[in-house]
């Protein structure tokens, strides 16, 4: 009789790569901690993840039905299917009045795809590449799984919450960087850079040798004046965008990228090894998610009134002091008059009232430990009764 075979050794965890050891993307805690306390029957109001309630563009999820009846959904160019690249290409024409070479437009897994290939084609282990804090939590950690060093530049209520050309040197003489990454309109302030400050922070960084990363993603959701691509200020720009937010296709997975002329092919071999192609049927939905435009901004205008809603209804319930909406769909409220840990603060309104929101730390860790993140990107009803049960939390201390 054969010997039985000798079970397999369990990996040490010593063996686990230093890179691996990022810090956990919270908000996706606090959805789990969330759906617990749903499964035992409760209603809870997210006002945690930036999720819209509104779903994909109905011609969009006509175009996926449609190709999916059609048959075998097969690999795609490595680059996005042709006409979605071209389609893409168009849209800067359209709305930012930029010729955009479709060669230049790779299609990618979300905007998290997109940051993957733009940081391993930018950056080599160890650069450092500045980043606002308070910032999106995965810009930090993806850059540290790869090697980078994320370089968290303070913004200030006098400067808009936004990167400054003085901060960016500043940094910069600190120690050398390689690179900048900003983003208009902002997670999780909500605060957008004009023309002349986009364009300003990019010659800094153009003068220093950087390369100028632009995070898009919640582009269309601007309210207090239209937002600028960083494709109308330069080539030199790698810009990432998706259509999670504006088209409300966060599962789909399907994003964007513009990058400079002659950065394709490094793209294609990246994405080629890495993934080989973005999901077909998220490609089809998205080349027609264009023509459902109409519709988003029926939902766009959901956001504006949810915005009105929380701008004036948490002061009532006892929170006054947050960043200025100017776009996306969130507001950063400062918590200090009732906690020193948002953290556990958070937590004790999501098990006491049933309310789920982010707490700054996952954004910020200078000063995150009083703020929260509160998203408005549900429903209208959903937004009026969060205010009310924030203000049973409150008074009840």
């Amino acid at each position: 009789m054969a010997p039985a075979p000798l079970p397999r050794p369990l990996l040490h965890p010593q063996a686990l790569s230093r890179r691996s050891a990022v810090e956990p993307f919270i908000v996706m805690d606090v959805m789990e901690h969330a759906a617990r306390i749903e499964a035992q029957g409760s209603h809870v109001i997210h006002l945690e993840v930036g999720q819209p309630a509104a779903p994909a563009p109905t011609v969009a999820r006509r175009a996926a039905a449609a190709a999916l009846e059609a048959g075998q959904v097969g690999y795609t160019a490595a680059l996005g299917i042709p006409a979605l690249r071209a389609r893409i290409a168009r849209h800067y024409g359209e709305t930012h009045g930029v010729a955009v070479d479709p060669e230049r437009i790779v299609v990618t897994h979300g905007s998290s795809g997109g940051f993957v290939l733009a940081f391993l084609a930018l950056f080599e282990p160890g650069d450092r590449v500045a980043i606002a804090a308070p910032g999106y939590p995965p810009y930090r950690h993806v850059l540290s799984a790869l090697g980078c060093e994320p370089v968290l530049i303070e913004t200030r209520a006098e400067d808009r919450h936004a990167l400054t050309p003085e901060r960016l040197l500043e940094a910069h003489r600190a120690a050398p960087l390689k690179g900048v990454l900003v983003a208009s309109p902002a997670n999780p302030t909500g605060t957008m850079m004009d023309r002349a400050a986009l364009t300003a922070l990019h010659a800094c960084a153009r003068d220093l040798g950087l390369a100028f990363v632009s995070d898009e993603i919640y582009h269309g959701l601007d309210y207090a004046f239209p937002a600028v691509s960083a494709v109308e200020i330069g080539e030199d720009v790698t810009v990432i965008n998706s259509f999670s937010k504006y088209f409300c296709m966060t599962g789909w997975r399907v994003g964007w990228m513009v990058v400079p002329p002659g950065v394709s092919r490094t793209m294609e071999r990246l994405q080629q090894n890495l993934s080989i192609s973005v999901p077909t049927l998220s490609q089809i939905a998205a080349d027609a998610a264009f023509e459902g435009r109409a519709e988003m901004d029926l939902v766009k205008a959901t956001y504006v009134e949810n915005r009105r809603i929380l701008t004036e209804g948490l002061p009532r319930a006892g929170l006054s002091r947050f960043l200025p909406a100017d776009g996306a769909f969130y507001l950063y409220a400062d918590v200090s008059d009732f906690t020193d840990d948002s953290a556990a603060f958070a937590r004790r309104m999501l098990d006491a009232v049933h309310v789920a929101t982010t707490p700054g730390v996952d954004f910020d860790p200078f000063h995150g430990r009083s703020f929260l993140r509160f998203s408005y990107a549900g429903s209208a009803p959903d937004m009026a009764e969060a205010v009310a049960r924030i203000g049973d939390f409150l008074k009840r201390g």
